[in-house]
């Protein structure tokens, strides 16, 4: 693929407005979409990282009252029952075969991978620490999407992107202390299972609308989901408070769901480098909520390190192929 991966062509059938499936071809294939302009694409995208944002607390809310396992898997099963009542009340087809392995990718990458891997980091991290991996995430899923798109981009994206990861980490890396954790490889491993999670799902975004690559991806998953919340709600301690209710309800409803729906909309439209360039704001907005609902505390570097951010990812959306 050309480095029009950043700049989709448009799509010249379009969906209808009431958000139903576009009708399939007699081979079982779905026509391809219309997908949003530039403008919106980079609005979709950015209410994603508000959404996505909000994970790191909500986990930490959800693991007050329930073990790693418990949260990670009803996470995904309250998910993926939202994903088959909104593919069943609006008769969405299913996918064609040449869209499974994509979907397989999304479902290991970020219904499985990243909640699970952070879910059992955030065991022995903070919250601020694991931002690590949201700062590093842009730029890991950039280069991901590059290799296997066969794209190439300007030194000036690159070079915006690595300084915006860098003082992301390096902010981070402040907050914490600057010493490593624990869940250091838990958090590695979820960078890369979520990178090709995002950009699997921008490509398989351009052919059916961004609600159903998360949705499918969370229904492949719904049958070892409802099997591992039955096996982790037996073998760990359960103790359900307001907060832990509340988070958990945010990770499915929200980030699990509504979030990747935009995110992926998102990305159809301005394309997975450039949205994913757009993450670079989220370590600093969770650092945040951080502060809002769990008590954590700031530096004055914090403001530095926003608009530093807020500089490379203005360059990255400007920077041309």
């Amino acid at each position: 693929m050309s480095v029009k991966d950043s700049a989709i062509e448009p799509m010249t059938v379009a969906v209808q407005s009431s958000g139903r499936a576009a009708a399939a071809d007699p081979a079982g294939a779905a026509v391809p979409h219309a997908v949003p302009r530039a403008g919106s694409g980079v609005l979709l995208a950015a209410l994603g990282v508000a959404t996505f944002s909000l994970t790191f607390p909500a986990t930490a809310w959800a693991l007050e009252g329930l073990g790693p396992w418990s949260v990670t898997s009803c996470r995904m099963t309250l998910a993926g029952l939202i994903a088959a009542g909104c593919l069943l009340a609006l008769r969405v087809r299913v996918p064609a075969r040449r869209h499974w392995p994509a979907l397989c990718a999304v479902a290991g990458g970020t219904v499985v991978g990243f909640p699970l891997l952070t879910t059992l980091a955030l065991q022995t991290s903070t919250t601020s620490h694991a931002a690590v991996v949201v700062g590093l995430l842009p730029l890991t899923t950039a280069a991901y999407a590059a290799v296997r798109n066969r794209t190439r981009h300007s030194r000036t994206f690159w070079g915006a992107a690595v300084t915006g990861a860098a003082v992301v980490i390096a902010f981070a890396l402040q907050q914490s202390g600057g010493s490593p954790t624990a869940g250091d490889l838990y958090l590695f491993g979820a960078l890369l299972v979520c990178a090709a999670g995002y950009a699997e799902g921008g490509r398989l975004a351009r052919e059916m609308p961004g609600w159903q690559v998360i949705g499918w991806a969370l229904v492949l998953c719904l049958p070892v989901a409802a099997a591992g919340t039955a096996v982790a709600l037996a073998a760990e301690p359960v103790r359900l408070t307001g907060h832990t209710v509340a988070g958990l309800l945010w990770l499915a409803a929200g980030s699990q769901f509504l979030g990747m729906w935009v995110w992926y909309r998102g990305m159809s439209a301005i394309g997975v480098a450039r949205a994913s360039q757009l993450q670079l704001a989220q370590p600093l907005l969770t650092l945040v909520w951080s502060v809002l609902l769990l008590g954590e505390h700031l530096t004055p570097a914090a403001p530095v390190a926003a608009v530093a951010v807020l500089v490379c990812i203005g360059v990255t959306q400007r920077a041309r192929g």
